[in-house]
């Protein structure tokens, strides 16, 4: 009998960066490995920095942590908008605590800083907001991509072949 593949969530917002989500769902259906992509509740269809659509699965309100191995948080301007919904929030902070895999790119960094999940680990992230986990107690690296334990960091677009290739590792 055939191991069944880890299910992973990826986050989604409005004005999210498009190959944020793309490259990683893309990437992680090829390997086999199921992706739901959860939104926030507000609606079905969410619209990225340049205005490409994404449908998602489901919502917050339907999942719950234990059902995933773990979760890719996006970056563009959608970490602030999800960093607003207690419930994202704590189903980031739960993987966490779960040892479940965490994967942060760009401004994702945001929502790992509200989840309070930072202190004393090693992250990287898009320049502007290294200051925002540096002040949740992270240690800054400037690196393509940063592991610490289960959680996974990367800075920008031309990190995502690192970053997938990370997360890919540590659900395998």
């Amino acid at each position: 009998m055939a191991k069944k593949s880890p299910q992973i969530a990826i986050l989604v917002e409005d004005h999210y960066q498009v190959l944020e989500i793309w490259y990683p769902l893309l990437r992680l259906a090829e390997e086999g490995i199921p992706v739901v992509t959860i939104g926030t509740g507000k609606k079905d269809i969410y619209q990225s920095k340049e205005g490409y659509p994404i449908s998602v699965t489901t919502s917050i309100d339907k999942v719950k942590a234990p059902d995933f191995a773990g979760v890719i948080i996006p970056g563009g301007w959608a970490p602030d908008f999800l960093r607003r919904y207690p419930k994202v929030v704590d189903f980031v902070k739960q993987l966490h605590a779960d040892g479940k895999v965490v994967a942060s790119i760009c401004h994702g960094g945001w929502l790992l800083v509200s989840a309070g999940i930072l202190k004393g680990k090693k992250v990287t992230s898009f320049f502007a907001i290294k200051d925002d986990l540096i002040a949740a107690g992270g240690i800054y690296l400037d690196q393509e991509v940063v592991i610490d334990k289960n959680l996974v960091t990367s800075r920008k677009p031309e990190d995502l072949p690192a970053f997938v290739a990370a997360v890919i590792k540590l659900l395998k």
